[in-house]
């Protein structure tokens, strides 16, 4: 068990470096991975119910969607039992893990960052095979969990040790933080490292045990993060891991009356119906539920007339395509000044059409999958509706090969009426739409119920200050694409029907998992 301080040497908290995969010691380290994973896949994995292993009749198999013959991983479907032992167990463990120091938690968080970077390989392959991800994908996720597990180290010690109150005269004042209780974690399949990490330790550091609940599209994943935090030494009966449908199981841990809380990250309809069914009060619930959702985005760049147009093009063409669009946080819109509306749309049609799609693992490729076969087959439906509301520039086709491969699709001429303007499509489509001017272009920009991302490429000061100031998101970038936050510098989340806006990565994170107790002693 660690000891109850950090080392004092600990140093300030710096993002971790991606690897280099264009040297040839690293692209040969990540194919000693990519077989060495390989050599695992199809194996069977149990339920961890705070340290016990389970298993059940019922199994899902999770498939890699570059090669969708091939099964990643085999795992148990969890049932609505599994769920209520699962919270029991969190509920039963919670006190004795919430009187753990708030110094000795966080030094959990520095040994699986340690464990995660010494597997820094290994994990970009899992993610490269179960999530479809590129490798420079699946390195900046896995990167972006090693962040999570610093910061949020160095954020727990820093909530254990408050600025002082103000000290009123004949007394001792303070103010303290205490862990909520359990909590349901529900990742996504984007970000199944860094997300699932990310929530998993805020929640724990702060005292809290959990009970996860991954997607069914990647639990391979989950169940090398749990092996990771037992290699840590994180206590077992801190923490479940629930594989299962979110309707068979997810209701069940979320309407739990001994759940104090649940983290989502997934679409805005799955996270409102698990913010309705949170309010709902059972008898004997001693609380009201906190819910911390992040639920998605219709991400606009807006291009200015006044700008660097190949920056901006390159800026839209990797915000629109990295992961093949299925970030919460890509830009699904394009929205051009028409004074160089056209000269835009023949530098994104080349850029766009130069991109490679295919297996992930091949580094050539700068796309790879879908996650699966119904993304796929929705994603082309919004295609076919995309072409009766613009005109195709480019794409519009699934591309060659066994697994779920779709073309970057890029449709212009948009209305800001549109389906593909409106709704989140979470692939790679892009609508592209013309605007006047500056002005109407950031009010075709905020035409939407989401608030997550956007984007603005001008060199005008005056416009990027009225960005800033009219530009409704939780994350704004001026002159750069709009994905890619940094955890420390690009605290994450959105307005609206993207989310509480709880700020992933950044200082006020940790508050969500805390409640504020408020002392006053009388001194003599």
């Amino acid at each position: 068990m660690p000891t109850a301080a950090l080392p004092p040497q600990l140093a300030p908290f710096t993002n971790e470096p991606y690897t280099d995969f264009s040297k040839a010691e690293n692209a040969q380290a990540a194919e000693r991975a990519l077989s060495a994973v390989r050599a695992q896949l199809g194996r069977e994995y149990d339920l961890l119910i705070a340290g016990e292993r389970r298993r059940t009749s019922e199994k899902l198999q999770s498939l890699n969607p570059a090669k969708p013959s091939e099964v990643v991983g085999i795992h148990q479907k969890g049932s609505e039992q599994d769920a209520r032992d699962a919270v029991e167990a969190a509920y039963k463990y919670f006190p004795k893990w919430a009187a753990v120091p708030f110094e000795t938690r966080a030094e959990y968080l520095i040994q699986l960052a340690d464990v995660i970077r010494r597997r820094k390989y290994e994990f970009d392959a899992w993610l490269v095979l179960e999530a479809g991800k590129t490798w420079p994908e699946a390195e900046a996720d896995v990167s972006e969990a090693i962040d999570f597990c610093e910061f949020y180290a160095r954020q727990a010690i820093r909530l254990a040790n408050p600025d002082p109150l103000v000290q009123l005269s004949g007394e001792r004042d303070e103010m303290v933080y205490l862990p909520l209780g359990v909590g349901i974690i529900i990742p996504p399949w984007n970000f199944p490292l860094a997300i699932l990490l990310g929530m998993t330790t805020a929640a724990l550091v702060t005292g809290n045990t959990v009970v996860i609940k991954p997607s069914s599209d990647t639990p391979t994943i989950a169940a090398k993060f749990a092996e990771a935090m037992l290699e840590a030494g994180i206590p077992a009966e801190a923490f479940s891991l629930l594989v299962g449908s979110g309707g068979a199981i997810g209701d069940v841990l979320v309407a739990h009356p001994k759940t104090r809380f649940i983290s989502f990250t997934g679409s805005r309809d799955v996270g409102l119906h698990i913010n309705e069914l949170a309010a709902k009060t059972p008898k004997g619930q001693l609380w009201i539920k906190r819910v911390v959702a992040e639920m998605g985005g219709k991400d606009a760049i807006v291009v200015d007339r006044d700008c660097d147009l190949d920056e901006a093009v390159q800026g839209v063409v990797y915000s629109a395509f990295g992961y093949q669009g299925q970030k919460c946080s890509a830009c699904s819109r394009a929205i051009v000044d028409a004074a160089i509306y056209d000269e835009f749309l023949q530098k994104l049609k080349a850029k766009t059409e130069a991109l490679s799609v295919g297996a992930p693992e091949d580094r050539k490729n700068y796309m790879g999958p879908v996650i699966n076969a119904r993304a796929k087959e929705s994603i082309l439906k919004y295609i076919e509706v995309g072409k009766s509301e613009g005109r195709l520039l480019t794409g519009g086709e699934a591309a060659p090969g066994e697994g779920y491969f779709i073309k970057p699709t890029v449709i212009a001429d948009i209305e800001p009426k549109a389906r593909i303007f409106q709704e989140e499509i979470f692939g790679p489509v892009l609508a592209v739409t013309k605007a006047r001017d500056f002005d109407q272009a950031l009010e075709f920009a905020n035409d939407s119920e989401y608030g997550l991302t956007g984007a603005v490429f001008t060199r005008d000061p005056q416009k990027a200050e009225k960005a800033k100031r009219q530009f409704f998101v939780g994350n704004l970038y001026i002159n750069r694409k709009c994905t890619g936050a940094m955890v420390g510098a690009h605290p994450f989340g959105g307005f609206n029907m993207s989310g509480t806006d709880s700020k992933a990565g950044g200082p006020d994170y940790l508050l969500q998992f805390v409640q504020a107790k408020s002392i006053a002693e009388k001194v003599s």
